[in-house]
């Protein structure tokens, strides 16, 4: 009977400077390994079914790429310390709960005392990461793991009085590979905040990572008011790897609907392009998800600021939450 009870919880390994669990069973193909690292200030590891998900730790983001009518009104110029805030971010504190119980030995050599026949039904791991603005802030980012490998993902950023506009913000992660396509429910197309009345709402699937082919590249592929995401891979790093079955990470409400972008680029790499040939090789997946995007505007382009219902107030708190699943 201990035997069942173990194979329905997370076994938990204590690192030096890591944290991880596991859980499922190979032979199903639901086997999972997540790591936490203290020293990354995040996860470094969702490995699921043989398959790595993450390229680098998930980081909060809080920049777009500007569009001509950003450029037009300035907006650059007045937010633009939010562009070197979603580069540079450091972690400033780590908490973790099992079971609902703080762990407070998390560094070796304290956490020695702990054995590898440690089991638990939920682990919570909270980074809080301090920005480089002026004034500084907080965001913090919690991952609460379930036995059956899901998650639910919760994020806060403390709003500051005197921090200018936001452009975004949301929660960045950047998977190995370039995905094979992904599907929503949600709005049809690319919309936006102030650009979704022509959005049809249904579930629609999206081949490969299309970035919109402007002339000069800029913010593209955003989705609002999304239900549920699903992105799906068939490669992998490794290249000895054949014919890699699909895998799919699957992100879904928490309640209330979010917005997301999947693209081959980070908002930094498309910000850098002054043309569409000077954008890099596909190579990464970068799957951004929100839980404010300013709007684009488009009154005109020389100085028509965003309306003001659709701009975010940087001293305000925002708070978002999904769940997250591989399968």
């Amino acid at each position: 009977m201990e035997n069942i009870n173990k194979k329905e919880q997370l076994q938990l390994v204590y690192g030096d400077y890591t944290f991880g669990v596991k859980g499922g069973d190979s032979r199903e193909g639901t086997d999972f390994r997540y790591i936490f690292s203290y020293a990354a200030g995040g996860p470094v590891s969702f490995r699921v079914s043989g398959k790595e998900w993450l390229y680098r730790a998930p980081r909060p983001t809080f920049w777009r790429a500007t569009t001509d009518n950003d450029r037009g009104n300035g907006f650059h110029l007045k937010s633009g310390m939010w562009l070197a805030a979603d580069m540079f971010q450091r972690c400033t504190d780590i908490r973790v709960t099992v079971d609902g119980a703080e762990v407070c030995d998390l560094f070796a050599p304290d956490n020695n005392r702990h054995t590898p026949d440690e089991y638990a039904q939920e682990v919570a791991l909270t980074f809080c990461y301090e920005t480089i603005t002026v004034p500084k802030t907080n965001v913090r980012v919690t991952y609460a793991v379930q036995a059956d490998g899901s998650m639910k993902v919760s994020v806060a950023y403390e709003g500051k009085e005197g921090l200018p506009q936001l452009p975004a913000f949301g929660l960045r992660f950047v998977m190995p590979t370039a995905a094979k396509g992904y599907r929503y429910e949600g709005l049809s197309g690319e919309t936006y905040p102030d650009r979704k009345d022509g959005g049809v709402h249904g579930i629609y699937e999206v081949d490969g990572l299309p970035v919109t082919p402007y002339l000069v590249p800029q913010e593209c592929g955003m989705h609002m008011d999304t239900d549920w995401l699903a992105v799906c891979r068939d490669t992998a790093l490794d290249n000895s790897v054949k014919n890699c079955p699909e895998t799919v990470l699957c992100i879904e409400s928490s309640g209330e609907k979010f917005a997301f972008s999947c693209l081959p680029y980070t908002a930094e790499e498309l910000e850098n392009a002054t043309h569409q040939e000077e954008l890099p090789p596909v190579r990464r997946t970068v799957l951004c998800v929100y839980g404010a995007v300013r709007g684009v505007g488009g009154i005109n382009s020389w100085g028509a600021d965003v309306g003001e219902k659709y701009q975010i107030d940087a001293g305000k708190d925002i708070t978002f939450s999904f769940r997250m699943r591989f399968c």
